[in-house]
C-alpha cells in the first residue's frame, strides 16, 4: 500500500467520524426525510398532474402528492448533505490548513472528502428511496435513487465550496437553503406556473428532477438528465476542490528567509 493512498485511508476514516459525531445531521436524517415526505403525501393533492421529460417530449400523469414527494425528497437529501459538507470543511478549515503545512498531501485531503461524500450520499438517499417505497413504488427505484443521488452528490459538492470560501458560517448555511428552495420551488409543477420553461435547464438538480421522475412513472431511461447532473457535480466539485486547495496553501513562500538574531540582514 502506497504511502498517499495510505494517507487518504486516514483522512477518509477521521472524515467519516467526524460526521457521524454530527448529532444534529443525524437527527435529520432519522427524522426530517420522513416527516417532511409523510406530510406532503398527507397535505398535497393526489389529483394528476402532467409533467413533461423535455428531454424526450414524454409527458407523464403523475399523481400531485407523489410528485410532491418527489421534489421534497431531492430538497431534503440536497439540503441534509449539503449542510453536512460545508459544516464538515468550514469547521475543519484551520486544521486542514496546519496539515497541510506539515506537510499532509492536499490531494489525499481533497479526495477524502469526495469519498465523505459519496459514502453520506448513498446512506441517506437509499434512506430517503426505502421511505419513499414505504408510499408508493416507483416503477425504477434504483434509478430513482441514483437520481437523488446525483442531487446530493452536487449539493455536498457545492457545501464544500462555501465551506472553503465563506468564512461565516451563518453565510454558507444561508446560501445552500435558498440555493435548494429556489431550485425546488421552480421545478415543482404545483407550486410553480413557470416549471415547464426554459430557466429550469439551468438549475442544479434540474437532471436529478427529471431522472427521479422518469424513475418514478416510466420505463424510460433519462440519460440526458443524468448526464446533465453528472455535469453539474463536476463542475460544483471542480469549483469545491479549487477553493480547498487555495484555502489550505502554505503560509510560507518558498524564498521566505527568516533573519537569525544578532546577524546583518542579507540584501
Amino acid at each position: 500500500m502506497s504511502n498517499g493512498f495510505r494517507l487518504f485511508l486516514i483522512a477518509t476514516r477521521f472524515g467519516l467520524i467526524e460526521h457521524a459525531r454530527n448529532r444534529f445531521a443525524m437527527v435529520l436524517v432519522a427524522a426530517f426525510v420522513p416527516i417532511l415526505i409523510t406530510l406532503v403525501g398527507v397535505a398535497v393533492t393526489g389529483v394528476e398532474i402532467p409533467f413533461r421529460l423535455r428531454d424526450t417530449g414524454l409527458v407523464l400523469r403523475a399523481n400531485g402528492n407523489e410528485l410532491a414527494q418527489i421534489s421534497v425528497a431531492l430538497m431534503a437529501v440536497s439540503l441534509i448533505i449539503g449542510f453536512m459538507m460545508f459544516a464538515a470543511t468550514f469547521s475543519s478549515g484551520a486544521f486542514d490548513r496546519r496539515l497541510s503545512m506539515a506537510g499532509f498531501p492536499r490531494v489525499a485531503l481533497g479526495l477524502a472528502k469526495i469519498a465523505c461524500l459519496v459514502v453520506a450520499s448513498v446512506v441517506v438517499c437509499a434512506y430517503a428511496t426505502a421511505i419513499i417505497c414505504c408510499y408508493w413504488s416507483p416503477r425504477q427505484p434504483v434509478l430513482f435513487a441514483a437520481a437523488l443521488f446525483g442531487a446530493a452528490m452536487t449539493y455536498g459538492a457545492l457545501g464544500v465550496a462555501l465551506g472553503a470560501l465563506l468564512r461565516r458560517e451563518v453565510e454558507g448555511m444561508f446560501a445552500i437553503a435558498m440555493i435548494s428552495c429556489v431550485d425546488m420551488a421552480l421545478q415543482n409543477p404545483i407550486a410553480s406556473a413557470g416549471a415547464d420553461s426554459d430557466l429550469v435547464r439551468w438549475l442544479p438538480s434540474y437532471g436529478a428532477m427529471q431522472a427521479s421522475t422518469a424513475a418514478g412513472f416510466s420505463d424510460t431511461t433519462p440519460f440526458v438528465g443524468l448526464g446533465v447532473q453528472l455535469a453539474w457535480f463536476a463542475a460544483s466539485a471542480l469549483v469545491g476542490l479549487v477553493a480547498f486547495h487555495l484555502r489550505t496553501r502554505s503560509a510560507l513562500g518558498p524564498t521566505m528567509l527568516i533573519r537569525v538574531p544578532g546577524q546583518p540582514a542579507e540584501h
